[in-house]
């Protein structure tokens, strides 16, 4: 597992780095049958659509991962100014990625 640091600030204070380059972590979750009736009545009464929110927890937690290992096959330390995007890919399909600037810190 990577020991990268991860921010989403764009310094990291009392550090002196050098810009590697782009770095991304993705991940794509599939909804299933139970989840999707689940959604489907609790959208008739309103609230939380918990195993929707705890399938986006996961998902993020997965392109954090692989945001890290990518840094760290780069060589770099830290990634700076991390930030998720989410889409759709399809009705049933969910697209997390986590991207920032990959560094190295120097003396």
């Amino acid at each position: 597992m990577a020991n990268i640091l991860v921010t989403t600030t764009e310094q990291i204070p009392n550090q002196h780095y050098e810009i590697i380059g782009e770095v991304y972590g993705l991940t794509t979750q599939s909804k299933n049958f139970i989840r999707d009736m689940g959604a489907g009545l609790k959208s008739l009464v309103g609230g939380e659509i918990k195993d929707y929110t705890k399938m986006l927890n996961e998902s993020r937690r997965i392109a954090i991962q692989r945001l890290k290992d990518n840094a760290a096959e780069m060589g770099a330390d830290a990634v700076v100014m991390m930030r998720f995007d989410t889409g759709s890919i399809s009705q049933d399909m969910q697209s997390v990625a986590a991207y920032g600037t990959a560094v190295r810190f120097v003396d």
